[in-house]
C-alpha cells in the first residue's frame, strides 16, 4: 500500500505568515458555528471556511430537526427509532443523551430567530422514513437548513471575539510532540499561513462529492476527514456512506435532494409502469429507513432495467403540496415538471458520511489538542444508517459540547509556550506535474467510485476499485500541487482508499452497507472498523464515553484495519 506524505505542501517558519487564536474552528456549517458560539467569550475563536458560510452542506439540508416536542411523543420512541434505523451500531448512550438535548437546542433556535413552520401557532412537525411520530421541525417548507444558517450566522455576527476567514482552503492540521497545535490554510490574499490555536476544532463536513452522483455541494470532498488522517486521528466505519433514496434524475439538471418529508406526506414511489413497489419490500413501504427504500430502487431499477424511478403525488391535495414544498416546485418546474401532476424521476445519490474521526461524548478525538463534531466525525449516534433529520441534531448538539469543551481546555491552557512556534516545516519535495488533468482523475474516481462503491457492493468489484485508486495514489499523492485543486483531489484519493479497503474488509451486508456477495448480516460483525496511522493491533473493548486515549501520530501507510470495538 503506497504511502502518502505527512503533509501536503512544503512550508517553514521562516517562509509563511503566522497568525494565533485561542480556539481554531475548521469549517463553517452548522456543527461549526455553533461551537464557535459555545467558546468562551474571553477567548479569541477563528472560523475558516473553505469558501463561505452559506455554502456548506447545512445550508441544503431540507427536511428539518427531529426532536420530542409533541406531548404525544417520548424520548423513548426517538431513541428506539434511531437505534432501529442504526443496524446495531449506534450507541444507546450517545443516542439518548442526544435526543433528550434535541427540544433544548431547538428552542435555542427559535430564540435566535429560527423561524419554523407553523400552524395554527403551533410548530408544524413532520414525519420522515424511520419515524414512528411526527418530530420534524421544518422551515420554509422544504428549506430548513437555509433558514437555520441564517438564524445562526445572525447571532455569529454579535461575538465580539470571533474573526472568520472565508474562501480559505485548509491544508493540514500542524501537529508537535504528539499535540495538535493548528493548521496550515492557504487563501489568495495571503497564500500559505501558519495558524497556531491553543484548541482545534474539526467541522469540515462529509464527503458525497467522491461519487458521480450526489446531493452534497462542491466543497464535501472529504478534507477534514483526510488531514485528520494524515494528522493520525483514529478514524472509524469508513465504508458507511449514506445513499439518500430520492435524488432528482434529469440529464442536464444538478442532483437535487428531494426530501424525505415528501414520502412523509404520503407519495408512493412507483416503477417506469406506474406500479407502487415499496409494499412489497417493507410493511413500512416509502416511510421505511433510507437504506431499505434505496435497497429497494436500486433492485425495481435493475429489474426493470430502467435508469430511474418516479415520484408520484398526484393523489396528495395540490394545495397542501405547493405550500409544504415551494423549494421543489419551483426545481421541478425549471424542467417542464409539475410536481402535483407529473411523475418525477428519483434514484439513489451518495448524501451522508456516516464514517468519520471517532469522537467521544464531547467531541475530543484522539489527537490531544484536536476536537471534532457533525458529519466529519463517527460520535456513535448513527450507527450503521442515520435516522432521517437526525443530522443537523447532532451538528447542534456536538457543536455545542465541542465548542465549550475546547474553551475549557483552551482557558485552562497553563503552559508558558502556548503560543509559542514550533519549528515545524516540511521540506519541498516532487513538483506538481502540470501535465496532469486533474479534473480527469477527479471525474474518473467519482464514477468509479459510484461503480463500485456505491448501493451495492461485491468483493470482486471493491479490489477493482482499490487497485484503480492506488494507482492513481502513487503518482498524485507525492505531487505539492500549488493550489486548493490538487490538495482536493489528493483528499479525495486518501478518503477512497480508506472506504474501499473498509467496505472491503466488512463482510455482511449492515445499514447503507450492503454486499452482495455477503446478503445477510452477522453478530460477529457487529462491531466498528477503525484505522490509525502507525497501528496493527486490535481494539475489542466496548465503546464507552470516557475521552479517548491519545495514541502517537506517525506518517505510515495504510495499515489492516483494528477491528474494532465491539457493541454489546
Amino acid at each position: 500500500m503506497f504511502e502518502g506524505p505527512r503533509y501536503l505542501t512544503a512550508f517553514g517558519p521562516k517562509r509563511v505568515p503566522h497568525c494565533f487564536t485561542d480556539v481554531l474552528i475548521l469549517g463553517g456549517g452548522l456543527a461549526g458555528l455553533r461551537a464557535a458560539l459555545a467558546a468562551d467569550s474571553r477567548l479569541s475563536v477563528t472560523v475558516v471556511t473553505k469558501e463561505d458560510l452559506r455554502s456548506s452542506s447545512s445550508q441544503w439540508a431540507q427536511g428539518g430537526i427531529a426532536g420530542v416536542v409533541d406531548p404525544e411523543d417520548r424520548f423513548d420512541n426517538h431513541v428506539a427509532d434511531t437505534l432501529t434505523a442504526g443496524g446495531g451500531l449506534c450507541h444507546e448512550d450517545v443516542v439518548d443523551s442526544v435526543v433528550r438535548e434535541a427540544p433544548g437546542r431547538i428552542a435555542e433556535l427559535i430564540a435566535w430567530g429560527t423561524k419554523f413552520d407553523e400552524r395554527d401557532g403551533t410548530l408544524e412537525l413532520g414525519r420522515e422514513g424511520g419515524h414512528s411520530h411526527h418530530r420534524i421541525v421544518h422551515a420554509l417548507g422544504d428549506a430548513t437548513g437555509r433558514e437555520v444558517m441564517r438564524a445562526v450566522i445572525q447571532q455569529t455576527r454579535t461575538l465580539e471575539n470571533l474573526e472568520v476567514w472565508p474562501d480559505t482552503f485548509t491544508i493540514d492540521l500542524l501537529t508537535f510532540e504528539g499535540i495538535c497545535r493548528g493548521a496550515l490554510v492557504w487563501n489568495k490574499s495571503h497564500g500559505k499561513t501558519l495558524i497556531w490555536a491553543k484548541r482545534t476544532i474539526l467541522a469540515t463536513g462529509g464527503a458525497g462529492q467522491l461519487y458521480r452522483e450526489s446531493t452534497n455541494p462542491e466543497g464535501a470532498s472529504g478534507d477534514g476527514m483526510a488531514l485528520a488522517w494524515r494528522a493520525g486521528v483514529e478514524l472509524r466505519d469508513m465504508e458507511f456512506m449514506q445513499f439518500h433514496p430520492t435524488v432528482l434524475y434529469i440529464a442536464g439538471g444538478g442532483r437535487s435532494l428531494i426530501t424525505e418529508a415528501v414520502r412523509g406526506a404520503g407519495a408512493y414511489l412507483v416503477d417506469r409502469d406506474g406500479e407502487r413497489f415499496m409494499p412489497h419490500f417493507d410493511p413500512r413501504a416509502e416511510l421505511a429507513p433510507r437504506d431499505i427504500v434505496s435497497r429497494a430502487i436500486t433492485d425495481v431499477m435493475h429489474r426493470t432495467h430502467h435508469s430511474n424511478v418516479y415520484l408520484d403525488l398526484s393523489h396528495l391535495d395540490s394545495a397542501t403540496v405547493r405550500r409544504r414544498f415551494p423549494g421543489m416546485l419551483q426545481i421541478c418546474g425549471k424542467f417542464g415538471l409539475d410536481l402535483t401532476r407529473d411523475r418525477i424521476p428519483v434514484r439513489p445519490g451518495a448524501h451522508y458520511m456516516i464514517g468519520g474521526a471517532t469522537v467521544d461524548a464531547v467531541g475530543r478525538t484522539s489527537l490531544p489538542g484536536l476536537f471534532a463534531a457533525g458529519e466529519v466525525t463517527s460520535s456513535g449516534l448513527h450507527g450503521a444508517n442515520r435516522l432521517a433529520s437526525n443530522s443537523l441534531l447532532e451538528g447542534l448538539v456536538y457543536g455545542a459540547r465541542a465548542g465549550r469543551a475546547a474553551s475549557d481546555e483552551a482557558l485552562s491552557e497553563q503552559r508558558a509556550d502556548a503560543f509559542g512556534v514550533p519549528l515545524l516545516s516540511n521540506a519541498k519535495a516532487v513538483e506538481a506535474n502540470g501535465s496532469l488533468d486533474l479534473n480527469d482523475i477527479r471525474n474518473s474516481l467519482r464514477s468509479l467510485m459510484w461503480r463500485h462503491v456505491g448501493v451495492e457492493r461485491t468483493g470482486t468489484s471493491l479490489l477493482e476499485a482499490r487497485e484503480a485508486v492506488e494507482g492513481w495514489c502513487r503518482y498524485v499523492l507525492p505531487q505539492q500541487f500549488a493550489d486548493p485543486p490538487g490538495w482536493q483531489l489528493q483528499n479525495m484519493l486518501e478518503v477512497a482508499r480508506l472506504m474501499i479497503q473498509s467496505a472491503i474488509h466488512r463482510r455482511e451486508t449492515r445499514g447503507v452497507h450492503v454486499r452482495s456477495d455477503f446478503p445477510e448480516t452477522s453478530d460477529a460483525w457487529r462491531v466498528h472498523i477503525t484505522w490509525r496511522q502507525g497501528s496493527g493491533q486490535a481494539d475489542t473493548t466496548k465503546p464507552t464515553l470516557e475521552p479517548l486515549v491519545p495514541r502517537a501520530s506517525r506518517a505510515v501507510g495504510l495499515p489492516e484495519p483494528i477491528a474494532v470495538s465491539q457493541n454489546d
